[in-house]
């Protein structure tokens, strides 16, 4: 049998905007380097996400030495966006949940206003190691997150997507499918396992970097969106909510938390320890 491999590693700089596929990446303990410590707001200071605008998937940011990004867009000029001195906070809304950010300059605003057509704002997480605790229903005490949903990685596996591609094909919309792993927005892609297996793992290594595998990942309405074009269909929900549901709805993906720190690559071995 094939032992399982990173076959992937994906960034999301600016939470929402498209995924950036990368060689290697350093585990923190709150995610990976560069992950999600950007994210718009709007002008009650709420997080804006694909739920809400679906075009921020055809928006990109790659990351600068230092945290900084450059956005980019079809036909747009690209700029460039330095981290901002943490002078002063705002507090803003994610998920229910109060977190203190810094804003970007007044140039990224408009940047992100004038492709969305909305008053926005782009703010940055200065302190991730004590701004956002991570539930402690499933993390120990001090341990924080970045500006993910709700925890520092998400892990997919290739034979678990092959697996819902053909129950899609078997259900009532096939045209939508195969979809790419893309609508999922992981952070890690295992190549080599049997279908759903990821289920039963509880703490595994990547490398050298050690997980905790803590909570399935409850899916929306961002699965349902083309990546490359923005419209949004039914699959893969329709599907998962009738083979993968639980209380806390479809499934798909595993979350980790970090157990150690230390760089992740592609073509790393997947071990399961627990």
């Amino acid at each position: 049998m094939i032992s399982p491999v990173v076959r992937d590693v994906c960034v999301h700089p600016v939470k929402a905007l498209a995924a950036c596929a990368v060689d290697e990446a350093a585990v923190e303990p709150w995610g990976l380097g560069g992950d999600r410590r950007w994210m718009l707001i709007d002008r009650d200071g709420t997080a804006v996400t694909q739920r809400q605008e679906p075009r921020l998937a055809l928006l990109s940011a790659r990351p600068l030495p230092g945290g900084g990004v450059t956005l980019s867009a079809p036909g747009s000029a690209s700029l460039v966006v330095d981290v901002p001195d943490p002078v002063r906070t705002v507090v803003t809304e994610l998920f229910r949940s109060k977190v203190e950010v810094v804003e970007a300059a007044e140039a990224a605003h408009a940047w992100f206003g004038a492709r969305l057509g909305a008053e926005v704002r782009l703010v940055h997480l200065d302190a991730p190691a004590r701004r956002r605790p991570i539930d402690p229903a499933f993390a120990r005490p001090g341990e924080t997150v970045s500006l993910a949903d709700g925890f520092p990685l998400l892990l997919t596996t290739r034979a678990s997507l092959d697996a819902l591609n053909e129950l899609v094909a078997q259900g009532d919309h096939p045209a939508e499918g195969p979809l790419p792993m893309n609508r999922f927005r992981p952070n890690v892609v295992v190549d080599g396992t049997a279908p759903w297996a990821e289920d039963t793992w509880r703490r595994i290594a990547i490398g050298e970097v050690v997980f905790r595998v803590v909570k399935p990942c409850g899916r929306c309405v961002v699965t349902t969106t083309d990546q490359r074009t923005a419209e949004r269909g039914r699959e893969p929900l329709r599907t998962l909510a009738r083979h993968r549901r639980s209380g806390q709805g479809p499934l798909f993906g595993q979350n980790l938390v970090p157990d150690t720190t230390g760089v992740i690559r592609v073509g790393d071995a997947v071990r399961v320890l627990d």
